[in-house]
């Protein structure tokens, strides 16, 4: 009962393996034993009646959205379904109006679902200016000096995917609107680890996948924008579902549909939505400032642990506001990618590349967790 008093996830919510430290949610988090019991009851519904079993959930969608856009102080309205990061860049990218002569800012070392679809848009004529991160972190000063008069939209990760740099949001949609662009984020590596107010932001829309953070399953994701900007993106991948009335099959010149849903296209994952709004629910419930309290209290401690051992902490961490729940470590003479399979033949599940081993400690993690890692590092 203690461990469970001492995390705001308690463990008992989780069906982690016995015995592993997994610490590895910025690549894929563990489902909640709530959603996992959600799951099944759907899927044994579907086997055993078809139609009739999935059709309660399907009928639950606007709930559903409404769930999800509550979590960040959205309206379900402004929500759709989508399968991962790079479907909401894509969606907003295609949908606005956007040609030769404008420009679009973002940082270059952006994960490939927040630069692709912006990258895309060079075939258009449109100008994609890459601020040179990590050596030059996209700071208000730094979008300030690097934005034209050109500059449509400013596109960033809210957390860096590869050393947890976290971007003051606030600020950024300051300089970006004082400019007279967009300010879109992906929050796929902090929404579910840190709170996030949309409104009191001033985002104008934020995607991600639920798979990390959100510990969701993979193949499901979400889009928000607000909702004065549905009149500006287009529907450039319509489905049966993007119609405003979706059971008049035939009537092809109807228009589409008034809210966010209609960018979902055809039928969505249903499965996939049942988990993210169910783990969504656990979050909520634990307290999204608990756990982010709670998992840079877990950095902190790894990152001190680290440097008393002479291994290098990637990023920065010099203000509590630039922290996340991702930390990446090396040190010189240390192979990372044999360190990361030592770690996990000790059971720590971590992510190990040429460049470091990145840890991502969640809620339901204890300072236990941390200590196994450090316990395991060669002298």
């Amino acid at each position: 009962m203690a461990e469970a008093r001492s995390t705001p996830l308690a463990p008992e919510a989780f069906a982690v393996e016995p015995g592993l430290a997994y610490l590895n949610h910025a690549a894929v988090g563990v489902l909640p034993v709530a959603t996992r019991d959600a799951l099944h009851a759907m899927i044994d519904d579907h086997a055993a009646r078809g139609v009739l079993g999935v059709a309660s959930r399907e009928l639950a969608l606007p709930a559903y959205r409404r769930r999800v856009g509550a979590f960040f102080g959205g309206a379900g309205e402004e929500v759709a379904f989508l399968r991962n990061t790079g479907d909401g860049a894509t969606i907003l990218a295609q949908g606005l109006d956007l040609g030769p002569g404008d420009e679009i800012v973002t940082a270059a070392n952006e994960f490939g679902s927040n630069a692709y679809p912006w990258l895309a848009l060079r075939e258009r004529g449109v100008q994609v200016t890459l601020i040179d991160a990590p050596r030059e972190r996209m700071t208000p000063d730094v979008l300030r000096r690097t934005m034209s008069g050109r500059t449509k939209v400013v596109a960033v990760s809210w957390v860096t995917f590869d050393d947890g740099y976290r971007h003051d949001l606030d600020a950024l949609a300051d300089v970006a609107h004082a400019g007279g662009a967009l300010f879109v984020v992906d929050v796929m590596q902090a929404l579910g680890a840190f709170p996030l107010d949309v409104r009191a932001t001033d985002v104008d829309a934020i995607y991600a996948g639920g798979a990390k953070w959100l510990m969701a399953l993979q193949g499901v994701g979400f889009l928000w924008l607000r909702a004065a900007l549905l009149d500006r993106v287009a529907t450039r991948l319509p489905g049966w579902r993007s119609a405003a009335d979706i059971w008049n099959f035939l009537d092809y010149d109807q228009p589409y549909g008034a809210d966010a849903a209609r960018y979902e296209g055809g039928t969505p994952n249903v499965l996939g939505a049942l988990s993210l709004v169910t783990s969504i629910d656990v979050l909520a419930a634990a307290g999204i400032e608990l756990i982010a309290a709670h998992v840079v209290a877990l950095t902190d401690r790894l990152d001190a642990g680290l440097r008393s051992r002479d291994y290098t902490v990637l990023g920065d961490r010099s203000r509590d506001d630039r922290k996340s729940g991702i930390l990446t470590f090396t040190r010189e003479g240390v192979d990372p990618i044999a360190l990361g399979k030592r770690l996990g033949q000790a059971k720590i599940c971590t992510t190990y590349r040429a460049n470091g081993i990145r840890v991502a400690p969640h809620g339901h993690n204890s300072t236990d967790d941390i200590d196994r890692i450090l316990d395991a590092l060669p002298a």
